[in-house]
């Protein structure tokens, strides 16, 4: 019995030896590599690896007017040359340079004098057209008158009636009006002047209202309406709210911009044509999410956005627009109203991966870890 259990001791040292000698290993049982790779693969997807850590800020979006901003000028509606509509000498000239009028100021005046001798002469006329035609139809009434006679009187009494009327023409044209209110920026005419009917008498700015001008890119032409309100901060630094009265169907050659013109109220001409203007045009409401500049991060196809985590406590990434910057910050948009935005380990983490979340600032777990 005793050399039974010594030689059974014996057999299971040897078989001992036997397996950590090596000889039954790898090379005695042959296992096709693409399933050892499969298993490996398999091992490592299957163990569960440390969470990455992050710090979470919970960020609420907050709604406030979306706006276009772009560089422009002020410019004046029209400039109009105001020009004598009959010849003669200039017997007046009532504006200086600068000088604002009304509609229906008189500008310049021609000298009256001829005028009225040539409409006494042309009512002369008249009148003896007129007592020419009566003869003619008292005789035609007793049929000693020819149609022909008839005929030929009537016709000089139109071309009467006619040459009154535009000597009374040319007397009321003799005074040069302002066809609007604006402001005098040259003349033109002298007192003793020979004008003829086309002459220039002063050259009239409308300057009320005034209107803004500048140019949008197609992207923002998409977002502008006629009537949305515009505010204008002028190169003298006073600012005047308007309103969007243009916006341009065609992109100009070069630049594949888009005029756009707005109006804004000038009533004592305080604003001068030509001044530089940053126009600020809100085209609506939108929630922007207001954050620091470091969280910003780009995807591998170079967006700009931030990371997130989701309530599954998984890593986003959100693509973004940068709306504007004031201070330390910046307003995004593109966002969910609410989210828990990485603020700690950002740069560190992929979209999809899981990870462990503190909330930033007391270290409770934040939204997105619940």
């Amino acid at each position: 019995m005793r050399k039974t259990y010594l030689t059974a001791a014996l057999i299971a040292v040897m078989v001992i030896g036997w397996i950590s000698s090596g000889y039954l290993n790898e090379s005695s049982v042959s296992v096709p590599k693409s399933i050892a790779d499969k298993n490996e693969r398999l091992k490592v997807t299957t163990e569960d690896r440390p969470a990455s850590q992050v710090r979470v800020s919970t960020s609420f979006a907050q709604a406030q007017n979306r706006v276009i901003t772009l560089r422009g000028r002020t410019q004046n509606k029209r400039t109009v040359s105001v020009q004598a509509q009959v010849g003669g000498l200039v017997a007046q000239r009532s504006v200086e340079r600068g000088d604002k009028v009304e509609t229906g100021d008189v500008l310049c005046e021609i000298a009256v004098e001829d005028r009225r001798a040539n409409l006494k002469e042309a009512l002369a006329g008249l009148a003896q057209a007129e007592l020419d035609l009566k003869g003619v139809q008292r005789l035609a009434a007793k049929g000693l008158q020819s149609e022909a006679v008839i005929a030929s009187s009537q016709s000089a009494m139109a071309a009467a009636e006619a040459r009154v009327e535009r000597r009374q023409l040319e007397q009321s044209q003799l005074r040069i009006l302002a066809p609007f209110a604006g402001i005098v920026e040259e003349t033109f005419m002298e007192v003793g002047q020979l004008a003829s009917p086309g002459s220039q008498c002063v050259s009239l700015v409308d300057l009320d209202p005034m209107m803004l001008v500048g140019e949008v890119s197609e992207r923002d032409r998409a977002t502008l309406k006629v009537g949305q309100g515009v505010l204008a901060r002028l190169s003298d630094g006073r600012e005047i709210a308007g309103q969007v009265s243009f916006i341009g169907h065609v992109a100009q050659p070069g630049t594949r911009t888009y005029a756009v013109e707005a109006l804004i109220e000038n009533p004592d001409f305080s604003v001068a044509s030509g001044l530089i203007a940053s126009i600020d045009i809100i085209t609506g409401l939108i929630k922007v999410h207001n954050i620091s500049p470091a969280l910003l991060v780009l995807d591998d196809s170079g967006q700009t956005g931030i990371r997130a985590v989701s309530a599954a406590r998984v890593v986003e990434f959100h693509p973004v627009e940068i709306l504007s910057q004031a201070g330390q910050g910046v307003s995004v948009t593109g966002l969910p109203d609410v989210l828990d935005l990485i603020v700690v380990g950002q740069q560190s983490v992929i979209s999809g991966e899981r990870v462990a979340v503190r909330q930033a600032g007391n270290g409770a777990m934040g939204r997105a870890a619940l």
